[in-house]
Formats: C-alpha cells, structure tokens, sequence
C-alpha cells in the first residue's frame, strides 16, 4: 500500500479548512459584518476563532502527517490523521456551540499531533543514525 490513506486525509483537511471559512462567511453575512472586521457579534467571533484555530492547527498537522507517513507508516499516518480529522471536526462544532466545550477535541487533536510529530522524528533519527 502507498499513500493513499494520508492523501485521503489531507483532502479531507481541505474540505474542512473550507467549511470552516464558509462558516465565517455565513457568520458575516447573518451578523452583518462586513469586511475587513474581525470583531462584532459574539457568534461571529466564535466563528472566525474556529477557522483561525483550524488553520493553525493544519500548519503542523499536515507536515506531520506526511513526515510520519513516509518515516513510519503510511496506513498509520491514515489512522491517526483520520482521528485527528475527527477531532478537530469535534472541536470545531463544540467550540461554535461554546467556547468551553472546545476541550475534548483540542486534546484529541494534540495527542494525535504529538505522536506523529515524535514518531517521525524517531523514524527520521533511526534513519541518520544507521
């Protein structure tokens, strides 16, 4: 088996970085908005705070990732990132429901994170260092 499953995940990933923006469109739009605020109606702060939270969260997911995934695992790399997909989805709609529900999610999210991001750094040092 190649890459197919991490691949799956990153297009996912796309589809859920886009339906977070499209989120905040529709918070803008309802809220009535308008460009270039960032601030207003509380929803709407919620709303942009999910995507900000998502997109940064991808900035290390997908090197991770593709870095466990090459250095490990592949059909590992696809389990986990597929979990961590499930989690930030959680997160996602606990946190546009209340902030203080985010935390399962999040949690999830950076377990997953750490044990790609340590295991392809072991992956990559068991490799130098033979």
């Amino acid at each position: 088996m190649g890459f197919e499953w991490p691949a799956l995940v990153s297009v996912l990933t796309l589809f859920l970085l886009f339906g977070v923006a499209a989120n905040v469109g529709r918070a803008r739009h309802r809220y009535k908005i308008s460009p270039p605020a960032m601030v207003g109606h509380p929803r709407f702060e919620l709303a942009y705070r999910v995507q900000m939270n998502t997109v940064e969260s991808t900035v290390g997911f997908l090197p991770a990732l593709w870095l466990f995934a090459y250095y490990v695992d592949a059909a590992w790399a696809g389990i986990l990132g597929f979990i961590w997909l499930v989690a930030r989805v959680w997160y996602a709609v606990a946190y546009s429901q209340d902030a203080a529900k985010r935390g399962p999610g999040f949690a999830l999210s950076k377990l997953v994170f750490v044990t790609m991001t340590v295991g392809a750094l072991v992956g990559i040092l068991g490799r130098v260092l033979h």
